[in-house]
């Protein structure tokens, strides 16, 4: 009997939420008339004052113009000290004769509005609104002063030669890293807004006369097509406009670092930023966007395409070694020298597992240890990493549950998959790997070739925003032949052509 009672409740409940919304915005549509005892009580009940402690509402009087005035403001966002000495001060005991609003207050940046939702818009970001008796418009005037981290040290896009510079949480700030970069009036900044009811903004970069026109209408079309009530930073906001939401491989890169950023724009990509969130967004980017790092260009021709050619043969050991082991063991013994395979047999001797148990197990065991590393503080991060997997493999071996050979193959596995520098790249890698030993379980080395081809077939027909994910190398598009190794720096002259920039001459350093 008492079912029916809750539900009643909750249904009176979710009609009084949806009526105070619909009344919220009837509100919202409305203008300034200029009339404070019609305005003042409109902008208190959009922000439930005085209930509501983190909202402001000072009235006070300026004598020399012999009107009444109001500002509005939110405490934890703005700089109380600067709306003080520069609005209030100013307006009150001021000396001259005040003739209009905007030529007495020495504040950075003022704006007009005269609808009430485009004013709660900027509130809500940090600004002050002000309002005067008889003045049909609010002044919007710039105040923010939100609290943050100051600029620091890149954490995963570390650089030996490199600024060491990373992106932080406020967007303007992360804005100004980039532009310091780009002393250019072509440099461009465009704000949107996301998110119904949070109104976040999003804020996409680009350089007019570079960047590709197709492109950027469609990163600005698939922001707009967002319909949630709430985005609170790039890491959703990338899950919702990338193309392909299920694909193993990332299409969107993620960097924290404003000179990488920069390189982009300049080769005529689009920048997404937004409040929030320590990094970019960086579309197109193609596969070898994420193959690369920083410090490949910071070092010289030959040190760059050494590291290059490291991280390559790490990334092949980390797909391939745990597959190659059980495919050998199981199905191409004939491929071991003799002395080995006894060797190896002998290791397994009192192991009571099959080899693709053992090795699943030993994979994984070193999955956990490296997540629990992650995610325990700091100081203590690194030491469960190292004590926790040499007392574990020491303690698996004497105990045969694993043989020596496996703890091997999964140590330079799990070490060769650190030296994928990116977050979203490494991640990719160290799950196909467990399709690439599944497959060669199954079917041997045959299996592990099928997944591989499946896998090129695949990558070959993934786009990224209308861009081949394989782009310049297949299909071939003119550039400077960035790929797999770079060139000379002073040969790198083209931009890629995939971009479908305006100039194709490009003397970027990255």
């Amino acid at each position: 009997m008492k079912r029916p009672v809750v539900n009643k409740i909750k249904t009176n409940h979710i009609e009084i939420s949806e009526e105070l919304f619909q009344q919220d915005e009837s509100i919202k549509k409305n203008y300034f008339s200029g009339d404070l005892l019609l305005d003042i009580p409109k902008i208190k009940a959009l922000y439930s004052y005085p209930k509501n402690i983190d909202f402001t509402v000072r009235e006070f009087t300026i004598h020399r113009m012999g009107r009444k005035a109001v500002i509005f403001f939110i405490p934890s966002l703005t700089d109380t000290k600067l709306i003080e000495e520069e609005i209030i001060t100013p307006l009150i005991s001021g000396a001259k004769d005040i003739i209009d609003i905007p030529s007495a207050i020495s504040i950075s940046t003022i704006k007009e509005e005269k609808v009430i939702s485009g004013a709660v818009s900027e509130l809500n970001t940090g600004a002050t609104l002000l309002l005067v008796e008889g003045i049909s418009v609010i002044y919007i005037l710039k105040t923010d002063s939100a609290a943050g981290r100051s600029v620091e040290k890149p954490q995963n896009e570390t650089t030996l030669l490199g600024p060491k510079e990373s992106f932080v949480e406020k967007a303007d700030q992360n804005i100004s890293l980039i532009r310091k970069k780009i002393r250019s009036e072509d440099f461009t900044v465009e704000k949107m807004i996301i998110g119904s009811r949070s109104q976040n903004e999003v804020y996409i970069i680009y350089n007019k006369e570079l960047v590709g026109g197709k492109i950027l209408t469609e990163v600005k079309s698939r922001i707009e097509s967002v319909q949630k009530d709430a985005v609170q930073n790039l890491g959703l906001l990338n899950q919702h406009i990338e193309d392909r939401s299920t694909s193993l491989f990332p299409t969107i890169l993620q960097t924290e670092r404003p000179d990488r950023a920069a390189s982009f724009i300049e080769d005529g990509h689009d920048i997404v930023v937004m409040n929030n969130s320590p990094f970019a967004l960086v579309t197109p980017a193609t596969f070898w966007s994420f193959y690369h790092s920083a410090d490949d260009h910071y070092l010289r021709f030959i040190y760059g395409n050494f590291t290059r050619l490291l991280r390559m043969t790490a990334m092949f050991i980390t797909l391939f070694t745990p597959a190659i082991y059980i495919a050998i063991t199981n199905y191409h013994i004939e491929m071991l020298p003799a002395d080995l395979l006894l060797a190896i047999a002998g290791a397994r001797e009192m192991v009571p597992f099959p080899a693709i148990l053992e090795l699943l197990l030993m994979e994984m065991a070193f999955e956990l240890i490296r997540e629990a590393g992650i995610r325990v503080p700091t100081p203590i991060g690194p030491t469960i990493g190292i004590v926790g997997a040499l007392i574990l493999g020491q303690a698996a071996v004497e105990a045969n549950l694993v043989s020596p050979i496996v703890v091997i193959v999964v140590a330079l596995t799990g070490l060769s998959s650190f030296a994928i520098s990116d977050v979203n790249l490494n991640y990719a890698i160290r799950i196909a790997r467990f399709g690439f030993l599944l497959s060669a379980s199954l079917f041997g080395i045959f299996g592990m070739v099928g997944i591989f081809m499946t896998g090129l077939f695949y990558l070959s027909v993934v786009k990224t925003f209308g861009v081949p994910y394989l782009a310049p190398l297949t299909p071939k598009y003119k550039s400077s032949k960035d790929t797999l190794f770079r060139r000379i720096l002073k040969n790198e002259k083209l931009r890629p052509a995939y971009v479908k920039t305006y100039e194709d001459t490009n003397f970027t350093s990255l």
